[in-house]
């Protein structure tokens, strides 16, 4: 039984990491910046162009700079988002 209970623990805690992992928008593919809340499909293809196109992010605040991201997104997305190369 206390196998059981750690097994689940344990899940529950790597599910946890996962889930609150930055993603690298310099990296990312459209789906990884479509798991970001308040980024779907349409919005995660635009940052996908717009870093193919002009190069890679230096900050996260450059997301504005895509089409249909603005101050209200960047800032549910607060400290989910990366900019590492």
């Amino acid at each position: 039984m206390v196998k059981v209970i750690l097994s689940v623990l344990c899940g529950c805690l790597c599910w946890v990491a996962v889930a609150s992992a930055a993603v690298n928008i310099n990296t990312a593919t459209v789906q990884e910046i479509s798991s970001l809340h308040g980024i779907g499909p349409a919005k995660a293809q635009a940052i996908v162009d717009y870093r193919q196109k002009n190069g890679p992010f230096k900050s996260a605040k450059d997301l504005d700079k895509v089409k249909g991201i603005g101050p209200m997104i960047l800032k549910k997305l607060g400290g989910r988002i990366t900019v590492a190369r």
